[in-house]
């Protein structure tokens, strides 16, 4: 886990505290800041800071943006990041955008998303905003369940696939582990959603299913942390957090670079080295791309910062691993919503 630097701010009550001053940013893994908080985000973004609940001890710290290179965002409705793109740019910061765009429409597994189609408008209009690399399309989790099999998966993912052909680099799927998760399995049972558990012979079914559909796409398709190896269709494991393609995005950024220790380099006379990653301009860089050792182990992730908390998501998908109830998201936006100059994202 990485250790960021510290820095000194001053809270909007006027007393000073300590902050972490991450360089790279996650927001979020724990909820959909976009969507739903995309207003109170660029509201601390301005005001320098925001205050950060660690999940497993109860403790409250600070987040300084005062070094702020880079953000990963996450979400099942990235439009509201429109009207916010511009501004990041005007800040210096870049970003790339994890859309998860699923379609469980017929079953009702994500009720508060918007229509399917309506969320393929937003895929669109953000890809011309951040250019080719800078969305990447998500179907997470794919779950199975009495009326939805591996055929009907894969009609799925080729509805919207060939819709995004030109738009993405990249398909990132993970099949939705129940077991081992036990608020999406307590979710899926309030619910009464008659799921099933994935088993090997689906999941290779599953995996040559998508190698055969890209073959028209030419998508880099990725696994997030999985452990079954698929690589023999032409299936890597992810990094959501992608140490190279930050750099691809923001090589021009001397502060980030050095601090991701990159040496962006220009082609000689014999070329680049086979290894090397090609930038615009005769440009390269070698990948560093370092594990962060303090998520799960088959998280390829590079270090960042999450800043999102539990419990404060609204779209109240039926197999949700961040909420614990949908009472309790739907309370803390609430009170969220009411309270946008809040320091918390819970707005108290």
């Amino acid at each position: 886990m990485a250790q960021w630097s510290k820095v000194q701010i001053r809270r909007d009550n006027g007393s000073l505290a300590e902050a972490q001053a991450p360089i790279i940013v996650s927001a979020s893994r724990s909820t959909d800041i976009p969507a739903f908080y995309s207003d109170w985000f660029f509201n601390r973004l301005n005001k320098g800071y925001s205050a950060w609940t660690n999940p497993f001890n109860g403790v409250r710290s600070f987040v300084s943006y005062e070094k702020t290179r880079f953000i990963v965002f996450w979400s099942k409705n990235p439009r509201p990041l429109l009207a916010h793109i511009d501004e990041l740019q005007d800040r210096g910061i870049n970003c790339y955008i994890q859309y998860t765009l699923n379609d469980y429409e017929s079953e009702r597994l994500e009720r508060n998303v918007p229509p399917l189609a309506q969320r393929i408008e937003t895929f669109h209009l953000l890809k011309e905003k951040l250019g080719l690399g800078g969305v990447v399309w998500r179907f997470d989790p794919m779950i199975l369940t009495d009326i939805i099999g591996v055929d009907d998966l894969l009609q799925k993912v080729e509805k919207i696939g060939n819709q995004l052909v030109g738009e993405t680099e990249k398909l990132v799927f993970s099949f939705a582990d129940i077991l081992e998760y036990k608020k999406v399995k307590a979710n899926l049972e309030k619910s009464g959603v008659p799921y099933r558990v994935w088993d090997v012979p689906q999941m290779e079914q599953m995996a040559q299913g998508l190698s055969e559909l890209n073959q028209r796409w030419n998508f880099k398709l990725a696994t997030c942390g999985e452990k079954i190896d698929i690589s023999k269709y032409g299936i890597e494991h992810n990094r959501c957090i992608d140490g190279d393609l930050i750099v691809r995005r923001a090589y021009n950024d001397k502060d980030l670079m050095d601090f991701m220790k990159v040496e962006i380099k220009t082609a000689d006379l014999f070329g680049v080295p086979e290894d090397a990653i090609v930038l615009p301009n005769g440009q390269y860089f070698i990948s560093g791309h370092k594990k962060d050792l303090g998520q799960r182990e088959l998280c390829g992730c590079m270090d960042s910062k999450d800043i999102g908390e539990y419990n404060t998501c609204p779209h109240l998908c039926e197999y949700c691993y961040a909420n614990t109830s949908k009472e309790i998201a739907v309370a803390n936006w609430r009170t969220s919503h009411n309270n946008i100059e809040s320091e918390t994202i819970i707005g108290r």
